[in-house]
């Protein structure tokens, strides 16, 4: 596995189940997307269908407000430019071992989590409060937090 010597830049990407994006050509002004944030983007969304398939598979009942947030890291390790991420899933209403058992489950069979399995420093966090209307930024919840899964 690759850790980041430097980190360059962070995408960040919340997913409830709608997708949002504008595009920009590169090296133009505008409020346009990168591959960073479109990486974390399909992450978050592939991420949020695995909690919920794992889910549904443990007759799990979710809440209606299910989020994930992804912080997808741009940095220099090694001579060369690699990714790091964090994947922060909220969820209210359920006890903290089933969402930890959730999370563990979804980061087993998500093809982005397999595909950086190994290659790439990825964190795992279960934050349980009630989803925060996002504002463009990952909610600091801190508190709530619980590292589930180191991949």
């Amino acid at each position: 596995m690759i850790t980041l010597e430097k980190v360059l830049y962070t995408a960040k990407a919340h997913t409830t189940g709608r997708l949002r994006v504008e595009l920009s050509e590169p090296g133009t002004s505008g409020t346009g997307t990168n591959p960073e944030q479109l990486f974390a983007v399909g992450w978050s969304a592939c991420f949020l269908s695995a909690v919920k398939l794992i889910a549904g598979k443990k007759r799990v009942a979710l809440p209606n407000e299910v989020a994930v947030d992804a912080e997808v890291d741009l940095g220099l390790a090694h001579g060369g430019h690699h990714l790091a991420a964090c994947m922060s899933v909220r969820l209210s209403g359920i006890d903290q071992q089933t969402d930890e058992s959730l999370v563990e489950a979804a980061s087993q069979i998500c093809p982005y989590s397999l595909a950086t399995k190994g290659n790439s420093d990825v964190k795992y966090n279960v934050i349980m409060s009630d989803v925060l209307p996002y504002s463009g930024e990952t909610q600091p919840a801190t508190e709530n937090m619980t590292p589930t899964v180191a991949g």
